[in-house]
């Protein structure tokens, strides 16, 4: 018998994915599809500003670094001016040597290379969610 468990919603944790290529947005989504997530989806900097403050309840931000309007740097360093507590991953296709150290300066809590590895992502989400 298939019984659907209804799950809390204190449970369930709402991701912010801030990416401009749609590919890589729909590979996120398929990776996370197998934890209790709420996904959010902005496609540059300035909209995850704005989403990030229409949805304050967010839990974590993945924010890749390269896009246009705003990159993930400017929008990252924007965001901890008003919300010094949320963690953000890094993500990025081109992990140049120092980029990890410009992420972290930018008010990254971690980072992660693309293409990105199911298990290393949800442990990183895992560890941070805490």
């Amino acid at each position: 018998m298939n019984e659907k468990v209804s799950i809390p919603k204190e449970e369930k944790k709402t991701i912010l994915i801030v990416e401009d290529d749609e590919t890589s947005f729909l590979l996120l989504e398929a990776l996370l599809a197998s934890g209790n997530y709420e996904l959010l989806y902005a496609t540059n900097g300035k909209q995850a500003i704005q989403l990030l403050k229409n949805n304050p309840e967010t839990d974590l931000i993945l924010m890749d670094l390269k896009m246009p309007v705003m990159d993930g740097y400017e929008a990252s360093q924007k965001i901890r001016e008003f919300n010094k507590n949320i963690p953000i991953i890094a993500q990025t296709a081109y992990a140049l040597s120092g980029d990890n150290q410009k992420a972290i300066e930018a008010g990254c809590d971690d980072y992660i290379t693309k293409p990105i590895k199911k298990d290393d992502l949800l442990a990183k989400i895992k560890v941070l969610l805490k």
